[in-house]
């Protein structure tokens, strides 16, 4: 009953945020979304912060699994890089009510220290499985170079889609694809030298 609960609680915390926003996801209303009495948050996480808190790692925890289901079916760098940037604009990652509570955590990060940790780890992350892929076929340098690129053009081209509500995910695919094919058609070059 406790994971059935907790599951509750926190798709009512996102559905809240995407409603109302961040500083209007009270108690009383995820509460009320949730179908239950507001002591049960309390009860479960101690509190609205630890709530979402636990919200954010349950995104994270999505898009997580979204980047590393494709990653396994991947086979070739190439293919590990747009593994990654197919899992961050997967269709789960642009349902309204996770678009909002992104750009709240998003926002929030910069004001609460354990949220600002949880980012910090996602973007490590991404990084990390960038940089890994990027190395096979680039130099050292070239690779990390290319990996902040990409993972910068992933954050702006998501960011971009979820505020203009257009969420043209081809477009923005099609985007990095390209920016791949400038770094891979450039970098193997260097990695023989």
């Amino acid at each position: 009953m406790e994971a059935i609960r907790r599951r509750q609680l926190i798709d009512a915390a996102i559905a809240s945020i995407g409603r109302y926003g961040y500083g209007e996801a009270t108690v009383q209303r995820i509460s009320r979304a949730a179908g239950v009495s507001s002591g049960i948050i309390h009860h479960y996480f101690g509190g609205k912060d630890e709530l979402l808190e636990a919200s954010m790692r349950d995104l994270l925890a999505e898009l997580r699994r979204e980047v590393a289901g494709r990653l396994a079916k991947a086979t070739t760098p190439r293919a590990r890089l747009e593994a990654i940037v197919e899992g961050n604009f997967a269709p789960s990652q642009f349902d309204p009510p996770v678009v909002a509570a992104w750009l709240a955590f998003w926002s929030e990060a910069r004001h609460a220290p354990k949220l600002a940790r949880l980012q910090r780890i996602n973007h490590r992350r991404l990084l990390s499985n960038l940089r890994h892929a990027f190395s096979a076929v680039l130099a050292p340098e070239a690779a990390a170079q290319a990996a902040t690129g990409l993972a910068a053009l992933i954050d702006g081209l998501w960011l971009n889609a979820a505020l203009s509500g257009e969420r043209n995910i081809d477009e923005a695919l099609a985007i990095a694809q390209r920016f791949l094919d400038r770094e891979l058609g450039d970098g193997a070059a260097m990695k023989r030298q």
